[in-house]
């Protein structure tokens, strides 16, 4: 038996989570009980695969197991960007390997689609609106990186638009960047809105339980899953649990579980509204990796997202939530002087699941043990299809998606402790002080 050290410890003040729309959270699990397949974790990946597998073995119950509430954790913590794109980071031109990009870009449509399906479907209110993106510039270093970015996307033949400062401007209504590059297949999304709508319209033969925290596992012919009440004893396991993964014993030391944060103000009322200008809703990604992330939502709330952290226990402290919030001041302030007194109502943290190589996990993990993992900053997209299609693999299906996820490099291993808590936090220090005006 495994003793599980390490759960989802999340701060309570996630602004996606507390503003969108409020809904019952299924009981936490009674007792015991037994099923063909269980899946842990409930967010982009977790409900993806839940819900396909529900569809493909619709004489069998599927269990899903949520640590804390649906949208409170990772799942309701990015930025709601739902990217068509590829974005490999570790690339100059964000596209890198020309055949693996045009691979993502077909899987990650792909997602969008199943996400706008869903939505329409069951008419998820989540904001769904398909906004594009905008990657923008500050100064001249970020500018030569968005022109390596319209190289790449000349490659893979996608199209792009540039926008100077002042009509840039006209797009989202502050005058701080210098240059942006336009991409319109991005869509926008209240994250936490999304997953919870989600998790209300899975099949009926999907059992969710929420505050449902594993804490032990034995692994043998079947797998026995303890809990605070009982046990769950499963035929199949499905880990959509990112980082986490490693504390059930897999993929250890090949993970980063590294947090970014984010600020966002109350809502801006009809003068304020007016003194930004631009477009009521938009999305705005950095040219440099550690700068902000920026959102204006369909409620008129701004969030600022930079500054990360790597955190091995998966838990963010209160002095990092400090740190970051003040950069967070620094930096709207930089962005949006005409709005001096509209302050910032919540502050949190999330976590990313990455590794040094940009490379998820998909497959499986040992006997009857399987796994989407490690999206790299792609959750939403990468997350929800390589649930659905881990779910399609384990009915048997061979199609070319699964063919590409099966052979993709696995997440390469992490050099040793303590040098490697020191290797990343220094890294992620300096790709900070870098960012200078970008962040």
């Amino acid at each position: 038996m495994k003793t599980i050290k390490h759960l989802p410890q999340d701060n309570k003040q996630c602004g996606w989570f507390h503003t969108s729309p409020q809904r019952t959270p299924k009981p936490a699990l009674q007792g015991n009980l037994s099923a063909r397949f269980v899946v842990i974790g409930a967010g982009f990946t977790g409900l993806a695969a839940a819900r396909q597998l529900a569809k493909r073995f619709p004489n069998d119950e599927i269990v899903l197991v949520e640590a804390q509430e649906v949208g409170f954790g990772t799942a309701g913590r990015n930025s709601g960007f739902v990217i068509d794109l590829p974005h490999d980071i570790g690339a100059a031109d964000y596209i890198g390997d020309i055949t693996i990009a045009r691979k993502t870009l077909q899987l990650q449509q792909q997602a969008q689609q199943l996400i706008t399906d869903l939505v329409h479907e069951h008419h998820i209110d989540c904001g769904l609106e398909h906004a594009g993106k905008y990657q923008c510039a500050v100064e001249p270093k970020g500018i030569r990186v968005l022109e390596a970015y319209q190289r790449g996307l000349e490659r893979l033949g996608q199209d792009y638009t540039w926008l100077a400062q002042e009509e840039l401007q006209q797009h989202i209504g502050m005058h701080f960047y210098q240059k942006a590059l336009y991409t319109p297949g991005t869509l926008l999304i209240q994250p936490s809105a999304f997953v919870k709508g989600a998790a209300d319209a899975l099949p009926s033969n999907v059992s969710l339980y929420e505050h449902t925290a594993i804490t032990s596992v034995d692994y043998g012919s079947k797998i026995t899953l303890g809990h605070a009440y009982g046990h769950i004893v499963a035929d199949k396991l499905v880990l959509a649990n990112n980082g986490f993964a490693s504390s059930f014993g897999f993929l250890q030391g090949r993970l980063l579980p590294v947090f970014t944060y984010a600020s966002m103000t109350r809502p801006l009322n009809e003068d304020e509204q007016a003194a930004l200008g631009g477009k009521s809703t938009w999305g705005i990604i950095p040219a440099d990796p550690f700068g902000s992330t920026l959102r204006r939502t369909a409620d008129q709330r701004l969030i600022v997202r930079n500054s990360m952290s790597f955190n091995p226990n998966g838990k963010c402290s209160d002095a990092q939530l400090k740190t970051a919030y003040q950069r967070h001041v620094q930096s709207y302030q930089r962005r949006f002087p005409m709005l001096k007194d509209v302050t910032f109502e919540y502050t949190w943290g999330g976590a990313m699941c990455l590794s040094r190589n940009h490379m998820p996990f998909f497959g499986q993990l040992a006997p009857n043990v399987y796994g989407s993992l490690c999206c790299n900053g792609l959750g939403t997209t990468r997350g929800t299809m390589g649930g659905h299609l881990l779910a399609n693999w384990l009915a048997g299906d061979e199609d070319e998606m699964i063919a590409f996820l099966l052979g993709s490099e696995q997440p390469c291993a992490n050099p040793p402790q303590p040098f490697l808590s020191m290797g990343v936090n220094f890294n992620l220090m300096l790709g900070q002080q870098r960012a200078g005006m970008e962040a």
